[in-house]
């Protein structure tokens, strides 16, 4: 394709957005560091941006790595990075199954500088690079935002805590801290939506996940489970650690008063804890075990917190 087909094709992408909208991206572009963005890799990680604002950023399977990708044709550490004066290289850390650029291998050790658009081949990786100040950059985190956000509640959905539980669960290994999760639900939501209509019910869905948000600590993740399902990961809470903010999180919504148009809905939740042990083997083995706590406060009566830790 020709330098002007390029042209006219970003112009028809383009030309939809408001001439408002166009603006703030242009502005916002500009205070953009360049980055790079996962175009071929694991599903729920596809569209996601790393920006590059450090001198070396290593890119590698292993959960240390600055720019991480879980998958096995990947190196632990693959390629470094290296932000210069502006100038972005790219060195390959004598991979496996090497580093290519726009279909070029790369020598290990050798750096490449890296232009606009550039695509970066690691293993069965794919990523695209995108220079400073690239208006692509910002409409390539707000679509990969609007993918992992759950539109009503506006915090993290199913798909995005697929990807950070994995995550997460990685670097408690790593880092040999605790991992726990603790999942809830809100109590007869069903009866909700049927006695006070289904916009009371998004109205308390929105409520309950904006009031638990406030809770969760910097390093954890929350995110929309299920239908009336919450699901929060705490990265070096212990299992009392778990549990005190769980409790937390029942009487802040158990003392809430949630009013509706003028009606007044009484809410509680129920909820689950667990926290890793040597025995599991993935996220989902703690994430399954919260579940089951879950399902034993709905059976005792609700609202009330249970653990079952291994």
């Amino acid at each position: 394709m020709s330098d002007f087909d390029d042209d006219r094709a970003d112009l028809e992408k383009t030309s939809v957005v408001s001439s408002d909208t166009f603006k703030l991206r242009i502005a916002e572009a500009g205070n953009a560091p360049p980055s790079i963005v996962l175009l071929v890799g694991p599903a729920n990680a596809v569209g996601r941006q790393w920006p590059i604002e450090d001198t070396d950023y290593v890119i590698g399977r292993s959960i240390s790595a600055h720019v991480s990708v879980d998958d096995g044709s990947v190196s632990k550490s693959h390629a470094k990075l290296t932000l210069e004066g502006g100038a972005v290289t790219i060195i390959d850390l004598e991979s496996t199954n090497k580093t290519i650029v726009n279909g070029n291998v790369l020598l290990p050790l050798s750096p490449r500088r890296l232009e606009n658009h550039d695509q970066i081949k690691l293993g069965n990786i794919i990523f695209k690079f995108l220079e400073r100040g690239n208006i692509e950059t910002v409409s390539a985190a707000q679509t990969f935002d609007k993918a992992n956000i759950d539109p009503l509640t506006q915090i993290n959905n199913k798909g995005a805590l697929e990807y950070k539980g994995i995550e997460y669960f990685k670097k408690s290994q790593l880092l040999d801290t605790p991992f726990s999760i603790i999942t809830f639900d809100i109590d007869h939501f069903k009866k909700v939506n049927d006695t006070y209509g289904h916009s009371a019910g998004d109205y308390i869905l929105k409520e309950v996940a904006s009031d638990i948000n406030k809770l969760i600590r910097g390093n954890d993740f929350f995110a929309r489970s299920g239908g009336e399902e919450f699901t929060a990961i705490l990265l070096g809470g212990d299992c009392t650690q778990a549990t005190d903010i769980a409790e937390r999180m029942r009487t802040t919504i158990g003392n809430r008063e949630f009013d509706f148009q003028g009606t007044k809905i009484p809410i509680t939740i129920s909820l689950g804890v667990s926290t890793k042990s040597n025995k599991d083997h993935s996220w989902l083995d703690v994430f399954d075990r919260a579940d089951q706590a879950l399902y034993k406060s709905k059976k005792g009566g609700r609202n009330q917190v249970n653990v079952i830790d291994s």
